[in-house]
């Protein structure tokens, strides 16, 4: 489109008329100040940490609110000021959700770090963000005992406990009882105003290699981020739904459930440390939920419980998928035995997370049940806020025809511009992100990951999809899980090794599985071969661990 030169607009001479509107900052207190007063009476529901209490927690947002006023005043009387960083060891809690309104909303940055990550790279964490408190759960009670040593920065930690719960003795200095810190106050605390660009939050990437980055949010940006996520095409929270977020609260700050549902006036389950099979299913239907997210190594367990003991859900409707792909049989499985509808989401933790939705058009609805699949089965279409697009290795950007693959890239209001404390140097590319994922985007706009740029398996000069394999593999009615790697090649520089995680029962043979991918695939996409393992590696946001493979399998084929 070109400008008219002539156009006012087009001047820079002549001054835009300015909108006469009200300014208020998007600040992340108002989303809890808001569901306060006019969702006061939703519930928060908590499975409790404590193994010795029995029960659930139950209180309303209006009582969430103002016991983050009083945490808030707490944080000040400790002396924690603008800017500074609280961290978090913490599983899906009240206290956790009081930590991100109270630590947030007073100015400071809540830093949520990862219990599942090395106590040496725990610590490592805490000293790079020189956290000034650290909060954590009676169930991280000797991590904390082991990393706090390593941890001079930390003023005081505090337990979130009651006092009958606190350690009878305890080598963690300046050990402090949350439920005391919060009563000590009344709660007559006004909300601070400050600019919405200001740091709200922080979290760390995984670290796959080297050490992790942290990508610092605003509350401007956290805001927007929730306004979008709860849009229809997105993940269409309301006030009539129930929302479980399996997804922790230390995983990029639970996809931004903690923010989203409250501002829709939802019903908020949390499922504390117990995310068996049982225990989900237990609470989704004690609680009636119709709403969940998480990773697929969770759904996979809440699957086969079901499955082995003849059961469905009476209310949970819908699901979000993401961290990795969702596997299609997964995808049929929730669908077509339990009714579930599923939301394939793909994001980072540098996009604070949300990128793509999946979801049909209109015109998809009068498709096959095949071909709608396909449609859902893709990361899905981007959300108002994301732009993206895919470029080829001179960074010539390629058409959406939906077989065109190269580096997908994005830009908008909630994704970083830079690491905490300018660690890996300037990111961009001419203003956009680039994700580390290979993917197509189709002339709708649904973009598909492909496989990750390191990932990807690069054969006598042509692309393998690992992706691709292991859905293929997942389809198998005696396959669990399965990934596929690349490893050295005399001939070929790399060939596809899979490894695949039977299932209970008739064991799947090497040339069964390899017979399955007959007719499903190019003939140089077959794996070279199979090895069959009691477990994969899973990382700490429940991904599988591919480096860690790479490591022991790269000599496969060439010792074999």
């Amino acid at each position: 489109m070109q400008t008219d030169t002539h156009s006012p607009l087009a001047s820079p001479l002549v001054p835009p008329l300015m909108g006469q509107m009200m300014s208020q900052p998007l600040s992340i207190s108002s989303i809890i100040q808001f569901a306060a007063r006019h969702y006061g009476g939703s519930e928060i529901v908590s499975r409790r940490i404590e193994p010795d209490i029995a029960g659930l927690h139950r209180y309303t947002y209006r009582d969430c609110e103002l016991r983050a006023r009083r945490l808030a005043q707490a944080l000040r009387d400790r002396g924690v000021t603008m800017g500074e960083r609280v961290g978090t060891l913490a599983w899906n809690g009240y206290r956790h959700l009081e930590l991100y309104y109270a630590v947030s909303g007073s100015g400071a940055v809540l830093h949520t770090i990862n219990p599942r990550l090395h106590p040496e790279q725990i610590a490592w964490i805490v000293n790079h963000a020189e956290d000034r408190l650290l909060f954590f759960d009676l169930t991280f009670l000797p991590l904390v005992e082991a990393i706090a040593p390593h941890c001079a920065g930390v003023k005081a930690f505090v337990l979130m406990s009651d006092r009958a719960h606190m350690p009878a003795a305890s080598s963690v200095p300046n050990l402090l009882c949350y439920e005391e810190l919060v009563a000590a106050f009344e709660g007559d605390y006004a909300w601070p105003r400050f600019d919405e660009n200001a740091a709200a939050a922080l979290c760390y990437t995984s670290g796959t290699t080297g050490n992790p980055k942290g990508a610092l949010y605003s509350h401007r940006s956290t805001v927007l981020h929730a306004y979008a996520s709860a849009l229809p095409n997105v993940l269409n929270v309301g006030a009539m739904d129930t929302v479980l977020p399996v997804v922790p609260m230390f995983h990029v700050n639970a996809w931004g459930l903690p923010y989203s549902v409250l501002l829709s006036g939802a019903k908020m389950v949390f499922p504390g440390a117990r995310l068996d099979g049982k225990s989900l299913y237990d609470l989704f239907e004690a609680e009636g939920v119709t709403f969940s997210a998480g990773v697929p190594t969770v759904w996979l367990g809440l699957i086969h419980y079901a499955l082995q003991n003849g059961l469905r859900f009476s209310t949970f409707r819908r699901t979000v998928i993401g961290g990795s792909a969702c596997p299609p049989a997964m995808m049929d499985t929730l669908i077509d035995k339990f009714g579930v509808q599923v939301i394939h989401g793909w994001g980072m933790t540098e996009m604070s997370p949300l990128g793509t939705t999946g979801g049909l058009l209109a015109r998809h609805l009068k498709l096959p049940k095949e071909a709608q699949r396909r449609i859902l089965q893709k990361q899905g279409h981007a959300i108002f806020g994301v732009d993206m697009k895919i470029v080829d290795d001179e960074g010539a950007e390629l058409p959406w025809d939906g077989n065109s693959a190269g580096d997908l890239l994005v830009k908008g209001p909630w994704i970083v511009s830079g690491y905490f404390r300018q660690e890996g140097g300037d990111v961009l590319r001419d203003g956009w992100f680039p994700t580390g994922d290979v993917a197509t985007i189709d002339p709708d706009g649904f973009m598909q990951i492909t496989d990750r740029s390191k990932d990807v398996i690069k054969s006598g000069g042509e692309w393998i999809g690992s992706i691709d394999l292991e859905n293929i593999a997942m389809g198998h009615p005696g396959v669990l899980q399965a990934a596929c790697i690349g490893v050295r090649h005399p001939k070929w520089d790399e060939r596809p090794l899979l490894l695949v995680v039977r299932k209970p029962g008739p064991r799947v043979t090497r040339e069964e599985l390899l017979g399955f991918f007959e007719g499903k695939i190019a003939k140089f996409w077959m794996p070279d071969d199979v090895v069959f393992v009691e477990a994969l590696p899973i990382g700490g946001t429940g991904k599988v661990q591919k480096n860690k493979l790479r490591e022991l399998y790269q000599s496969h084929l060439s010792s074999s």
